[in-house]
């Protein structure tokens, strides 16, 4: 983009908030800590979350950054029983044949198998909301003409980051589902030809007596590399 198209584009001042380094680093650790406590759950209550929580997880995963801000998202938010019964029931015919058909590599079912998880999908109609986000190929402008999107699958990713972490934050757990194929889903939503489904969130409480792997987390040291220099400004 050349400077003059930026300077022609309208631009209002960024509202931002600096902390002092004591609070900056105290703020840090306090997520830190929140998000360390983040598990996938498969043992969901039936209890019911309000569809206000719902909107507003969707709200915050759709802040993120995304290819020449196209949002190239579709967040599809499910409480219909009937239509949760068919997405449990699409989704266990799909993992049975990975699971049970051959589908899936015996690799593949070793490394999943810590997890304990198998074709069986019943939380998909315990769950008192599933939301389904699809990624967006391309978009359609009102005039129905094809527009291109740029870095969908980048952007969609980290749109799911930030849904997790708001649900996590407000106090509901959630697991990322992505049965394959997922077309089904397309079908039973009735979605356009231009989305195609990215990630399956089912939303709830824990139950009470939910159990989760005992799994350890990589340590900083093993998941980052560092170029140090002179900070200059600081």
């Amino acid at each position: 983009m050349s400077n003059e198209s930026v300077s022609e584009h309208p631009m209002i001042p960024l509202e931002f908030t600096t902390y002092g380094a004591e609070l900056m680093e105290a703020r840090a650790r306090e997520f830190e800590a929140l998000m360390a406590k983040r598990r996938s759950v498969r043992d969901f209550s039936p209890r019911a979350v309000p569809r206000a929580l719902v909107e507003a997880a969707i709200r915050t995963a759709s802040t993120a950054p995304s290819g020449a801000h196209q949002q190239p998202w579709t967040f599809v938010a499910i409480s219909d029983p009937d239509i949760k019964r068919q997405i449990r029931e699409a989704a266990e015919r799909e993992e049975y044949t990975s699971y049970e058909g051959g589908r899936m590599p015996q690799e593949w079912r070793e490394a999943l198998a810590p997890l304990g998880t198998d074709w069986r999908k019943p939380y998909l109609e315990t769950v008192p909301w599933i939301v389904v986000v699809f990624q967006q190929t391309y978009g359609v402008n009102p005039d129905g003409e094809r527009r291109t999107h740029y870095y969908v699958k980048e952007s969609v990713g980290i749109a799911c980051g930030l849904f997790i972490a708001a649900l996590h934050n407000m106090g509901l757990v959630t697991l990322t589902h992505t049965p394959s194929p997922m077309g089904f889903l397309s079908q039973i939503l009735n979605r356009p030809a231009h989305e195609k489904p990215y990630i399956l969130f089912p939303i709830g409480y824990p139950e009470e007596d939910a159990a989760v792997p005992d799994l350890e987390r990589k340590e900083l040291e093993e998941v980052a590399i560092w170029f140090d220099g002179e900070v200059k400004g600081a």
